[in-house]
């Protein structure tokens, strides 16, 4: 979801994708799974020193009414590292409460 001010991170988030997608198919005749992980608010240092009027309006938009917990972005990352996932390439893994990014 693009933001005024954040061209540059939707870009980047956007090549992420795209990346993730084309060296998946490079890769798979290798064996080599590629994944990504796209993250939504999630406790963290950062986040938890911005404006608690900014922070109030992410959460607004989080249908679990919460932020992540870095925990829950290591266990995505558990399930792509594992063989749970061997038959996955190329998939971007949404992890943001149903806020899309």
């Amino acid at each position: 979801m693009g933001f005024i001010g954040q061209t540059n991170c939707s870009a980047a988030k956007g090549g992420i994708v795209g990346l993730t997608e084309a060296a998946s198919k490079e890769a798979a005749r290798l064996v080599i799974r590629i994944n990504a992980i796209q993250p939504g608010l999630i406790r963290t240092v950062m986040t938890e020193a911005m404006p608690a009027t900014a922070r109030d309006a992410k959460m607004a938009e989080i249908p679990m009414q919460r932020a992540g917990e870095p925990s829950e972005i290591a266990t995505v990352a558990l399930f792509y590292a594992s063989d749970l996932s061997s038959y996955m390439t190329g998939t971007v893994a949404e992890v943001t409460g149903g806020r899309h990014i």
